[in-house]
């Protein structure tokens, strides 16, 4: 890569990575900061230090692998965890140079949806079940992904409403987008 490449990638406005199944192979200095850490923290680790839990990683990993398979982009919005243990609402984007194999090689960008600390903190089940329902899922599919009853998602759907000051999902979502970032409650 020529300095002015070196340039351009390292400081684009928004966070850039390369992926070997799911290993940080490289990445530019937005996307570290973006995650609290220095660019040489990251090279060689996997994105799992970015989720919320083990099974967020897991479950998230088979959501996009068709448009990838197809060589299209894949696009969505999720909560990521920074290096301080403070979540994130991002943009991502993914497009893979392995199609037949679409986790072998991945270039990432990741744009923060707001940069600010503010709003709820959200339990690990309320963090899962905002993840399922910004997929659109339904109560009944949710409680099927996380082996729980549909009640119990609804009662977590209801916690959401009230501590977002929300009437429905759809203007949780849509504020969410604004809003960003959700921090975590341990």
């Amino acid at each position: 890569m020529n300095a002015f490449d070196q340039l351009a990638f390292d400081h684009a406005p928004m966070g850039l990575a390369l992926t070997e199944n799911r290993v940080i192979r490289t990445c530019n200095d937005t996307f570290a900061r973006m995650f609290g850490y220095e660019k040489d923290a990251l090279i060689g680790e996997s994105f799992r230090q970015l989720y919320g839990s083990d099974q967020e990683f897991h479950q998230i990993r088979d959501i996009g692998l068709e448009p990838l398979r197809q060589s299209l982009p894949y696009t969505d919005e999720r909560l990521m965890r920074r290096s301080d243990g403070s979540m994130i609402w991002c943009r991502f984007r993914a497009r893979t140079l392995t199609p037949e194999k679409p986790l072998e090689r991945i270039v990432l960008s990741f744009a923060l949806i707001e940069n600010t600390s503010q709003g709820p903190k959200l339990t690990p089940r309320e963090r899962e079940v905002l993840l399922l329902l910004s997929k659109g899922l339904t109560s009944k599919e949710i409680g099927r992904s996380l082996k729980l009853s549909p009640r119990t998602i609804e009662d977590v759907r209801a916690r959401l409403l009230k501590k977002f000051q929300v009437k429905n999902v759809a203007v949780l979502l849509a504020r969410l987008s604004g809003r960003g970032v959700v921090r975590s409650q341990e």
